[in-house]
């Protein structure tokens, strides 16, 4: 099974395009060590030609061009992804769809009732999908029981309800609801190995920390390395748990988890926020996760199952 990195930035990318704070002013002069990032998305295969496009991040085009996979030109309109699973309906997860709409069928869109529900109204990209491709929405459990997903044979998938928020426009913001975030298991039935992936995640409950414990690969949140980071740089009043997110760093941060983890399992972070120092690599940050053996995710990345 074939897991690849689309895109590993959280939304707005890196750099961003309004932000001077010093990681992306940094990044833009050539002073620090870093790399360029889109926006979170990654693409699974069992076979290598047929993919399931987890998120459609808006900087999806240009994530296609960079992945030679998605375009095999069997024919004059071809593409290589089959069906789209959305992991919320976050805007930096969502608004690629759009991109999409050249489609010459309907586009098989997996997704929960709730994230379905606030693309159908709140942000109503399916009825606008409907004037162009057109969308096939499959609703998928959230409890853990497997499904497969339409032209992707081979592929066994599992999704779990997350602690986390829905988007700011949902009319759910202050009160969540189990599916409007998940993590989802991705199973190669041939070899058995499982990878979790997770991009938002606001905590990590005993179930989810055995359920990552069993796993190869975990690919989690990484936007936040200090709870307060945005308050503290001046760009925003909210926290790390505000916007639904767990941090890195501090007491029950995303590291004591992954600490936790057997030593087999890799441990990955994405969907980083333009503002984390472990964005730059020969940062302090950085270097105590290369201590810890956790890595940063990039776009391009390939991960073997």
């Amino acid at each position: 099974m074939h897991l690849r990195v689309l895109g590993s930035a959280a939304g707005g990318g890196f750099p961003q395009w309004n932000c001077n704070c010093s990681n992306c002013d940094g990044l833009r002069r050539g002073s620090l060590r870093a790399r360029a990032r889109t926006q979170s998305s990654i693409a699974v295969s069992a076979n290598g030609r047929d993919w399931l496009l987890v998120n459609a991040s808006p900087d999806i085009l240009q994530q296609i061009r960079a992945t030679p996979q998605l375009q095999p030109a069997r024919a004059v309109r071809d593409s290589g992804i089959a069906a789209v699973l959305l992991m919320d309906a976050q805007i930096d997860h969502v608004t690629g769809l759009l991109m999409l709409r050249e489609r010459q069928s309907p586009l098989p869109l997996l997704a929960t009732h709730e994230v379905l529900s606030d693309l159908g109204a709140g942000f109503p990209i399916t009825r606008i999908l409907s004037h162009y491709c057109g969308v096939q929405p499959q609703p998928i459990p959230h409890d853990g029981s497997a499904f497969g997903a339409p032209g992707l044979e081979g592929l066994e998938i599992r999704a779990v309800a997350l602690s986390s928020k829905p988007p700011p426009y949902s009319p759910f913001r202050g009160a969540p609801r189990p599916g409007d975030n998940i993590g989802i298991v991705l199973r190669n039935p041939a070899t058995g190995a499982r990878a979790f992936y997770a991009p938002g995640l606001g905590e990590v409950t005993p179930e989810l920390q055995a359920l990552m414990a069993g796993c190869d690969v975990v690919l989690v949140d990484g936007t936040f390395w200090r709870a307060d980071e945005m308050q503290s740089l001046g760009l925003s009043e909210k926290s790390a748990a505000d916007m639904g997110h767990l941090p890195q760093s501090g007491p029950g941060g995303m590291l004591e988890h992954l600490r936790r983890l057997p030593a087999r399992t890799r441990k990955l972070l994405i969907h980083i926020n333009n503002t984390n120092p472990i964005l730059v690599e020969d940062s302090a940050e950085r270097a105590l996760l290369d201590e810890l053996g956790i890595e940063v995710a990039h776009d391009g990345m390939d991960i073997p199952l």
